[in-house]
């Protein structure tokens, strides 16, 4: 048999952490038109490396078939908006940076956080692979280069516009098939006496919580700090501290310098690597039993909606994000068990949920309707949507989560 190989170490990838079957990519809205044709099912079958120990899709999509017109606007989530402004405001207090300083953001979608950056007269650059996204963002005044990022893209993008004081690469780093190579290039971007930050889905939180649903073939790798520090070695960089985030069920703030020019490693790396140890992330046996974790979050949600049916009361959907269309597919959720969802972003309006075809409609559809229920696809952002959603009280609507445990509230 003939085994994927490790996008780290290049070992056979013989190990299993997870397998969800098969699914449509998690961004392949389609048109009222295409609902009648076919529709193209890839497996998510997530390895482990039993070498270096990188939990891993194999990209059985290639990062060009997926980003290059992309469907997710970052700045429709108000508190993902604030999110990146606190962090501008603690990278300019901890670095010391200035209207002299330059900041790059990798994947830096449509401007959310480098608005931030603009506003202080910092001078700033993005690298965003979508040209759909990228043409907002620069409408806003951020210059954006539309480029996918590896060693040479860095090497030529630093060229000629001088290397970056710091360089931003939020929930990016497990969305490249050879992560090895973009690793490279957040180097190749960076002064020597630069710093790199990271965000990153913590695996550790996706298997503690039974976060399964950030599974999706444009999430190409499953890091935990200890991996994390293993692909940035292979470019020269060292992590130097890491911050425990609340973003996404749990994530990891990684801040990386050159290894020539790396200070010691903060407290913070050594208590979060001795979590992953205690948890077992540091064997392969360690993370075996996610699969049975999995399909009990699965029955919850389906025996819920089937009861939901059965005893005659709507549910409708909020929010139409990728991790939602693993969980759907995954449960084999259609029409019959949610009526319908429905999204603030114009793109997504009037679309149709891949694999599964539940219609998507404006936030509106909501008073129109008047659903029972109403499942927050987007969970992570649970409180805000929670806020949005304040005025379905009116006709006693009820909101419910599906992860980390179904929750009716």
């Amino acid at each position: 048999m003939n085994f994927p190989k490790c996008r780290l170490c290049g070992s056979d990838l013989t190990q299993t952490f997870v397998d969800l079957g098969m699914s449509p990519p998690c961004e392949s809205y389609l048109e009222a038109d295409q609902l009648d044709r076919g529709e193209v099912f890839y497996p998510l079958h997530v390895r482990i490396c039993s070498t270096c120990l990188l939990v891993q899709l194999p990209a059985y999509l290639a990062g060009e078939e997926i980003f290059s017109h992309y469907a997710y606007f970052s700045s429709y989530s108000d508190s993902w908006v604030a999110h990146a402004k606190r962090y501008v405001d603690q990278a300019v207090a901890r670095l010391g940076l200035t209207e002299e300083s330059f900041v790059v953001e990798v994947a830096s979608n449509d401007g959310y956080l480098l608005q931030h950056v603009r506003d202080r007269g910092i001078r700033r650059l993005g690298i965003e692979p979508a040209a759909n996204i990228a043409d907002v963002a620069r409408a806003k005044g951020i210059d954006t280069v539309c480029e996918f990022l590896g060693e040479a893209t860095g090497t030529a993008v630093a060229a000629e516009h001088g290397k970056a004081d710091l360089v931003v690469a939020n929930n990016v780093f497990a969305h490249v098939p050879d992560i090895v190579d973009f690793a490279r290039g957040l180097r190749a971007l960076l002064e020597d006496d630069g710093t790199v930050t990271i965000e990153i889905p913590h695996l550790l939180r996706l298997i503690e919580d039974r976060l399964y649903d950030t599974i999706y073939h444009e999430h190409y790798s499953y890091l935990s700090l200890l991996t994390t520090q293993r692909v940035l070695a292979e470019a020269g960089l060292v992590v130097v501290d890491v911050e425990e985030l609340t973003t996404h069920g749990g994530s990891l703030r990684t801040w990386s310098m050159p290894a020539e020019t790396a200070t010691e490693p903060s407290e913070r790396v050594a208590k979060v690597l001795g979590d992953e140890r205690a948890a077992g992330l540091d064997t392969v046996k360690g993370h075996a039993g996610f699969a049975k974790v999995v399909s009990a979050a699965r029955d919850d949600l389906v025996e819920f909606l089937i009861a939901a049916r059965r005893k005659g009361k709507a549910v409708a959907g909020y929010g139409a994000p990728g991790k939602g269309n693993t969980l759907l597919n995954h449960a084999g959720v259609r029409e019959d068990l949610l009526d319908y969802t429905v999204d603030r972003s114009t793109f997504k309006q009037g679309m149709f949920l891949p694999g599964t075809h539940i219609p998507i409609h404006p936030p509106e559809t909501l008073a129109a309707t008047r659903p029972d229920y109403i499942l927050i696809l987007p969970w992570n952002l649970r409180e805000e949507i929670a806020a949005q959603l304040e005025y379905t009280r009116q006709w006693g609507a009820q909101l419910v989560v599906p992860l980390p445990r179904l929750e009716i509230f």
